[in-house]
């Protein structure tokens, strides 16, 4: 299945570079049928195509700060130019100055330059004044405006969209310096997280709850201050402030539910802590046998962005692939081949399955290492380069079971993302309130269903390491053990993966909190909120890939625990692979499980004495 997917996915791949015209989607291409900085051909019917561009290897696209909309399209032209003008142009005297001393042409190549100044049609066959000043993209060679009001008009214009992106774009550019920073002290934050939990003490544990506390209270203060301030802001009659308001607010009410949840469970498990120290010792124990698993997040993350921009690659060389049309003008517009969107259709698939499996992969060479060093009867004498030999088993025995297991996660997303869609879609409609509340029921059913399928996956994955066995034996095998030893360390692990995600959380909120004070120092920015959503997802992404190891690595020892226990009994013929201090750890928690349970048993036994005592009156 995985080999007609990947062969399909190829053949995507390569019709895209023999079919989509990388030339126009690298070098870029005007608005009549020619490649900047090559030597083109003709094209029936368009009498400026077919000119030697050789020495023109810039795009430059005319009234980027003056867009014209015909019909549902936007009216663009874009010329093949030998630079870009780096000052802005007020005049055509200045336009034609810059003709005759650079040698770049900004007006339509019918016109000569000498005729900047006295043709009639100068005002239609030359850029709208003034012409903003403008630089070359290194890798595309566009002349991308850098005012932020006409470079967010002109990437709306690239990608075909007039209103959406507007404003959006304009806060990205002008805060991308910002945006820059913040991703920096998000990958400084998960590093000094992933210190905390490999040397974790509990203090380390009290000071870090007391910091997730302060920071989920002062964002939401900080956020709530925010709305108070908009609200009382004279300049809130602007769009752009009006925007931002109703974000800060829809960011605030988030924040505060999140906070309240959160405060309640970290109340109700506060007596956990000490089990929680003892736990993350155990843990690090494992991870000291192989030191080099905290580096396998470097390596994941590198090949997802490697694929990512692969992907974004071919995608766009996909929406370049098409037959040339001559139009209105003699301008030349490229329409797309029929089955491209089926094309598209599964290009997207493969992001998510590609995406999966990558991070499959990681899971299983985790996974791989842990039991190598737990089944190891010598604890003394770990194991040779456990990672390694977990690797190779990987690529050579178990890349189907990846395979499937990554699989699994499409077929549910897709379908949630097509129910997102359609309820996004019935929004508008007034009398769709049912049918609303359906699909919101089916995205919640698909959402349990795919955590769900991601916790079955990563102990299929820890089975196969144990017995290699198939995925779906594995699966099968890890739901029956889990079941049977729930009781063990189900509310411990639980636990112990609620403190990983409060981690996660605390980096969040310092990432949140430095956007929150850098952008509001400058009302300047047009739409702030979606930068900082973003930077919020990137730092909750960055702190997951770095924080799930321990993730990893604490599901995969308990379930190696309860296969010890499933397949042993502590005597001289079977003794535990587990060490003594694992041990004691487990029978401590149990105790303690137990007794808590006889006192709720207790306490409830009491009450209803007294509610029997009080009817017999």
């Amino acid at each position: 299945m995985h080999c007609l997917g990947a062969e399909y996915l190829v053949f995507i791949m390569g019709y895209s570079v023999v079919a989509g015209a990388a030339g126009r989607l690298l070098f870029g291409y005007d608005s009549f049928g020619n490649v900047c900085g090559k030597k083109n051909s003709p094209v029936e019917g368009a009498p400026l195509s077919g000119q030697d561009m050789t020495l023109k290897k810039h795009v430059f696209f005319m009234n980027s700060c003056n867009l014209k909309v015909k019909g549902m399209q936007l009216d663009r032209t874009a010329l093949c130019v030998s630079s870009c003008p780096e000052e802005q142009l007020d005049s055509l005297e200045e336009v034609q100055l810059f003709a005759n001393t650079s040698g770049s042409f900004l007006c339509v190549y019918s016109l000569n330059s000498f005729n900047y100044t006295h043709s009639p049609k100068a005002d239609s066959l030359c850029p709208r004044l003034p012409v903003p000043p403008s630089k070359s993209f290194p890798l595309f060679n566009r002349c991308i405006p850098q005012t932020p009001e006409c470079y967010s008009l002109f990437a709306s214009v690239w990608i075909n969209d007039v209103d959406t992106l507007h404003r959006i774009l304009s806060g990205i550019m002008s805060g991308r310096d910002t945006i820059l920073g913040l991703c920096i002290l998000t990958l400084a934050l998960s590093l000094a997280m992933m210190f905390i939990f490999r040397f974790i003490t509990t203090l380390l544990v009290n000071i870090f709850i007391s910091l997730v506390i302060l920071g989920l209270l002062f964002v939401c203060g900080v956020l709530w201050w925010l709305y108070y301030d908009y609200t009382n802001d004279l300049s809130i009659e602007l769009d752009t402030e009006r925007e931002n308001m109703k974000c800060v607010l829809g960011f605030a009410i988030v924040s505060t539910g999140i906070t309240a949840v959160l405060l309640v469970l970290i109340f109700v498990l506060r007596k956990r802590i000490k089990l929680t120290v003892e736990l993350f010792q155990i843990t690090n124990k494992a991870i000291s046998s192989a030191p080099f698993l905290l580096f396998q997040p470097l390596w994941t993350f590198a090949i997802l962005i490697f694929f990512w921009v692969l992907w974004v690659a071919v995608l766009l060389s996909l929406g370049t692939a098409g037959a040339a049309q001559v139009m209105e003008g003699g301008q030349v517009e490229y329409k797309p081949f029929s089955g491209i969107r089926y094309m598209w259709s599964y290009h997207l698939l493969g992001l998510i399955w590609t995406s999966e499996f990558i991070l499959a992969c990681q899971q299983m060479t985790i996974a791989g290492a842990v039991v190598t060093c737990y089944f190891n009867r010598s604890k003394n004498d770990p194991p040779d380069r456990p990672i390694l030999s977990s690797l190779s088993v990987l690529f050579f025995y178990h890349q189907g079971t990846v395979v499937k297991g990554s699989f699994l996660i499409p077929v549910v997303r897709v379908p949630r993302i097509i129910v997102m869609y359609m309820q996004n879609a019935l929004k508008e409609q007034q009398h769709g309130a049912l049918s609303r509340y359906l699909f919101r029921c089916c995205y919640c059913c698909f959402w349990c269903l795919d955590k769900y399928l991601l916790h079955l996956n990563q102990n299929a994955y820890t089975t196969t390491a144990i017995n290699g066995t198939d995925f779906c034996t594995s699966a099968k095998d890890a739901f029956k053990i889990l079941s049977k030893n729930s009781s063990h360390f189900t509310s411990i692990n639980c636990f112990g993966d609620f403190i990983i995600f409060l981690g996660k959380v605390l980096v969040v909120c310092f990432t949140v909190f430095g956007g929150l004070m850098a952008f509001n120092y400058n009302r300047a920015f047009q739409v702030w909120a979606v930068p900082l959503l973003l930077v919020a997802f990137f730092a909750y992404l960055v702190a997951h890939s770095f924080l799930s190891v321990f993730e990893t690595v604490l599901d995969a020892l308990f379930l190696c625990f309860a296969v010890d226990l499933e397949t042993n009994d502590g005597s001289s013929e079977k003794p535990y692979f587990m060490d003594q201090e694992f041990l004691s750890f487990v029978k401590r928690s149990n105790k303690l499980n137990n007794a808590r349970a006889r006192q709720d048993e207790h306490s409830l036994r009491n009450e209803e004495g007294t509610e029997l005592q009080a009817i017999a009156r």
